[in-house]
């Protein structure tokens, strides 16, 4: 036994010591109230069961962008993936949305993915903005690195955000072209996309802390099921 856990010690990747992203709570259009709180590596069981029934979702992209969450995901679970984080937006305790990245260096962040299960609130583009805080003004980086798998992701990312078009950068994700947040930009842009208060109240952290699979998927254009 102990052979094997000096082995897989080796196989995983150094870890950088990152300051927790703090939970906030954000009102939505709606008048609900979405927790927004970073979720613990031996609690992301339910984000992987989250994205699984939206695999085979070909419309608006969900079948990639649900299958490397799974994939980035488990690689966090599993300690394959270095210094990676999970966020996930809830609304009265259910799953909402979930966006991750992690850190290249302690300049650099890297975006991977952001996905709405709620749709219609501006879920996602709030679950983005609190990505960006973490990385800017949680762990206070440079720049973050960011590709869009979708169009509607490459207009509300790329285009409402001004990102820096950055080719010769090659980010994780495969070919599509890299763009950059970088501070300035952030802070150009952050009054108006970043909401929230802190602290989240008692009874929203509660729910919060036991988050619960979406009720229905219904509203995601594709799944039938």
């Amino acid at each position: 036994m102990a052979t094997i856990d000096k082995m897989e010690q080796q196989l995983r990747p150094a870890e950088t010591a990152m300051a927790p992203y703090p939970a906030k709570y954000i009102t939505l259009a709606s008048g609900e109230k979405m927790v927004v709180k970073q979720v613990a590596r031996e609690n992301c069981g339910i984000v992987l069961e989250t994205v699984k029934p939206l695999m085979t979702v070909e419309r608006d992209f969900y079948d990639i962008v649900a299958s490397r969450i799974y994939s980035e995901v488990l690689g966090h679970m599993r300690y394959r993936v270095k210094d990676e984080y999970v966020l996930l937006g809830t609304v009265d305790g259910e799953i909402a949305g979930v966006v991750n990245g992690r850190l290249v260096d302690d300049k650099v962040g890297m975006s991977y993915h952001t996905m709405t299960i709620k749709q219609g609130l501006r879920i996602g583009a709030q679950l983005f903005a609190a990505k960006m805080e973490y990385h800017f003004d949680i762990l206070g980086q440079d720049e973050v690195w960011i590709v869009a798998e979708s169009p509607n992701g490459f207009k509300r990312w790329m285009i409402e955000y001004e990102l820096v078009s950055r080719p010769e950068t090659w980010h994780e994700l495969g070919g599509v072209p890299t763009y950059v947040l970088t501070r300035e930009l952030w802070e150009k842009h952050k009054a108006g996309k970043c909401t929230g208060r802190r602290p989240v109240p008692e009874e929203l952290l509660a729910k919060a802390e036991n988050p619960r699979l979406p009720g229905k998927y219904a509203q995601i254009p594709g799944f039938t099921r």
